[in-house]
């Protein structure tokens, strides 16, 4: 249930409805709908202090993304946005807002179910296990690393000793359509990483370059990880089927919720569909791993002396 409204923005909710209902003849389903879309983004501009003539684009997106990882479908993320297009537009013409936002911002596409992700708390839980042999050892720091930048599974079996740089904090990856990227590499990930270093030698074959091993000291498959991951889910006591693919999209998820930079955390995903609205122009390194350490909950943060 939305929380109370403040005025004047319960009047102008109110009045926008009506006037749907009224006067352009919407049904009173969507009428409905609008309401609740509408009330819900108003108590959300109360939490974080704003009146409607503050929002802004990025307001209206940061939003989008909360309710993204709340678990709110895309078909609904849409209507919300065109709830929220068409109440500020009618504010600007009644002479409330003078700069209305998210007037040109397109809605996510309402195709596909957006794939499910887990809390900050249940990574936690899920990475944070004891590490009992090599494999628990490796395992932790793939996660970890999948997690820390957000790799596609196969970019993360594929990964070569040379493709990691521990000392500069950072992993190079080839995408999709063989498309390179290099990644930040957090701090909880760097740890673990060399933990497993340490120990590799101890399955490596001889001349293997593969960063990731199996038992039989060979480049660890996909299907491997796919199962040490359900493993360690149901040993960390998760309820949720888990697999790579939500790791990464925790990654995504929980960096644009903190952030609200899409254009960085599309750029650190190389281009991935994240129900973004458009598609953003190259970000150099910098800004892209200045972005990572101030918003990724895993990140290093320096400014609380981590």
């Amino acid at each position: 249930m939305a929380e109370p409204l403040p005025s004047p923005a319960a009047a102008w909710v109110d009045t926008f409805v009506d006037h749907l209902g009224g006067e352009r003849n919407y049904s009173p389903h969507t009428v409905a709908a609008y309401r609740r879309d509408l009330q819900v983004f108003v108590a959300y501009l109360r939490r974080h202090g704003l009146s409607p003539e503050d929002a802004s684009d990025e307001t209206v997106r940061q939003f989008l993304a909360k309710e993204h990882r709340r678990g709110v479908s895309a078909k609904s993320l849409k209507r919300r946005l065109s709830a929220i297009r068409g109440w500020f537009r009618y504010l600007r013409a009644e002479g409330r807002v003078a700069n209305p936002p998210v007037l040109d911002l397109r809605a996510p596409k309402a195709a596909g179910r957006l794939p499910q992700t887990l809390d900050p708390e249940q990574m936690t839980r899920l990475l944070e296990q004891e590490e009992r042999n090599l494999l628990d050892v490796r395992d932790r720091a793939l996660f970890e690393l999948i997690y820390s930048s957000g790799l596609r599974l196969s970019e993360t079996v594929g990964l070569d000793l040379a493709s990691l740089d521990l000392n500069g904090g950072r992993v190079r990856v080839l995408g999709k359509g063989r498309k390179a990227r290099e990644l930040p590499v957090g701090s909880k990930a760097q740890a673990a990483l060399r933990r497993w270093l340490e120990v590799r030698p101890q399955l490596a074959k001889e001349g293997e370059q593969a960063l990731f091993l199996s038992r039989r000291g060979h480049r660890l498959g996909a299907r491997s990880v796919q199962q040490r991951l359900r493993r360690r889910a149901q040993m960390a006591g998760l309820e949720t089927p888990t697999h790579p693919h939500m790791l990464r999209h925790a990654f995504a998820s929980h960096l644009l919720e903190s952030s609200g930079d899409l254009r960085a955390v599309q750029e650190l995903l190389g281009h991935a569909d994240i129900s973004t609205t458009q598609i953003y122009t190259h970000l150099d390194y910098q800004h892209l791993a200045r972005v990572y350490d101030h918003a990724h909950p895993r990140a290093r943060r320096r400014e609380r002396g981590k």
